[in-house]
């Protein structure tokens, strides 16, 4: 068995069975139809339900996984010289319970995200429903020149989570959809509220990872300073400020396998930003 097999892990057709069934109850429907998407996703089985909702079934193992990642995630931020920010959870149901908050709290703040409807459990797994959006293309598979022009909407995006103590926890271009002409983000993930500031760094060192080999480091730096505008952060007093920060984490973002970005360029390009600033002030 590879290792990839092992680690995404399968649910029994009779547990899936039975969520098919809780939903047909908790929704008053006759019948369920269930669409299985072809995703690489190794913390839960997602499906379509109806073609009305999104449902992530999370499996003990599923769970497993995801106290492993958190853990290395954890290692990670400390080799960066900051305090782990990633929350583990106790089990299947609390991974679809925290999805849901998550989700929520960005769709609190007015941003797009699919909305959170509930979470339960079947046969010990964890079942997440949330509204299903039936056409979009994740970020990072639209022609560059539309990147660019949705950058500066991811930017303004994540200075609005993070100026409000909302952090994303887990960016990646295909965590950002747009459908309509409009970004919804996805998969979001709860952090810990001490780990605020780092996790504000993470997010934005993420962006820009996901960004940089679509439109390069010095696009992807400009629109960020033109985009992310700080609030009242104790932690920062510019956007510059801010990437410098982001730029700790860069090493940490690098050595996830869900991302392949220059990261001396991003270096260069806001150290440059920065020492620019720092002149203009003086």
């Amino acid at each position: 068995m590879s290792i990839r097999r092992f680690v995404r892990g399968t649910v029994p057709w009779d547990s899936l069975e039975a969520v098919a069934r809780e939903m047909a109850d908790r929704y008053d429907e006759e019948t369920v139809r269930v669409s299985f998407l072809d995703a690489d996703n190794w913390l839960s089985t997602p499906c379509v339900m109806n073609d009305r909702w999104f449902v992530k079934v999370v499996s003990g193992q599923n769970a497993l996984v995801h106290a492993l990642f958190t853990g290395a995630r954890n290692l990670g931020a400390f080799s960066s010289g900051r305090e782990g920010f990633f929350e583990p959870f106790d089990g299947p149901v609390e991974m679809a319970e925290h999805e849901l908050l998550a989700t929520q709290k960005v769709r609190d703040l007015g941003l797009n995200a699919p909305r959170p409807l509930e979470a339960f459990e079947v046969d010990g797994l964890g079942v997440l429903v949330m509204e299903y959006i039936p056409e979009f293309t994740p970020l990072d598979q639209l022609p560059p020149e539309d990147v660019e022009r949705y950058a500066a909407d991811l930017f303004a995006a994540l200075a609005l989570m993070h100026n409000n103590d909302v952090a994303h926890g887990d960016l990646r271009g295909e965590n950002v959809l747009v459908s309509d002409g409009e970004l919804y983000f996805i998969d979001a993930t709860n952090v810990a509220e001490d780990g605020i500031t780092n996790a504000r760094a993470y997010d934005l060192a993420s962006a820009l990872a996901s960004l940089e080999p679509i439109l390069g480091a010095r696009t992807v730096v400009t629109v960020a300073l033109e985009n992310y505008n700080v609030e009242d952060a104790e932690d920062v007093d510019s956007a510059a400020d801010a990437l410098l920060r982001a730029q700790d984490f860069l090493s940490f973002v690098q050595i996830r396998p869900d991302h392949a970005f220059d990261s001396e360029a991003l270096t260069g390009e806001i150290e440059k930003a920065a020492s620019a600033e720092e002149d203009a002030t003086r």
